[in-house]
């Protein structure tokens, strides 16, 4: 079971939420990516609560999550608080510190629709952000990045995952170009976690 976390202003049908879906698909892997709120404790509620009831179901294996931006940032909370493998597409670490800069109206990209995005959020999301730098090493955590992502600065991520596998690719965007060339790998990623 995979569970893909969008980023800020995204949704479950975001692009790369897309590929994977369609690939879990073809080779009959369990996949969901939620729509979650922009209100980060409903956000982090919602995967929590998904997280906790899926494990339970699937136990002794476990979920795997993976997420991109804002969604890297609770896909790695996620897996420190519950001990899950992780894959982290152009993460945002620090979402608290990036997204202070989108204070006021922001546009959901699925529907266009405009949301506030408030003070608030960004202490919401202080209060769930990781220890860092992140304990979590190379068979549970493996972040994928590109250096020309024009949103976030890639070496941010360097250092607070200094014993994660990481894949820097150069160039590229912070959508990740690319990104299709990589499901089959976040698959065996995934699956050797669990041997």
């Amino acid at each position: 079971m995979i569970i893909f976390v969008h980023g800020f202003g995204s949704s479950g049908f975001g692009s790369k939420a897309e590929q994977m879906r369609a690939h879990c698909a073809a080779h009959d892997i369990r996949f969901f990516a939620p729509s979650l709120s922009h209100i980060p404790v409903l956000a982090w509620q919602t995967l929590s609560e998904l997280v906790e009831q899926l494990n339970a179901l699937i136990a002794p294996r476990k979920v795997a999550v993976m997420g991109s931006s804002l969604g890297g940032f609770y896909a790695h909370a996620l897996a420190c608080r519950y001990d899950l493998p992780v894959v982290l597409i152009n993460p945002s670490m620090h979402a608290a510190e990036s997204l202070r800069r989108a204070l006021g109206t922001a546009i959901n990209f699925h529907d266009n629709s405009p949301y506030e995005w408030r003070t608030d959020y960004l202490e919401q999301l202080e209060a769930i952000t990781p220890a860092y730098p992140s304990k979590l090493g190379a068979k549970q955590c493996w972040l994928l990045t590109q250096t020309a992502d024009e949103v976030l600065d890639y070496r941010e991520a360097l250092p607070a995952l200094p014993y994660a596998k990481q894949t820097i690719i150069s160039g590229g965007n912070h959508g990740f170009v690319g990104f299709e060339k990589y499901l089959d790998d976040c698959v065996e990623f995934f699956r050797a976690f669990e041997r």
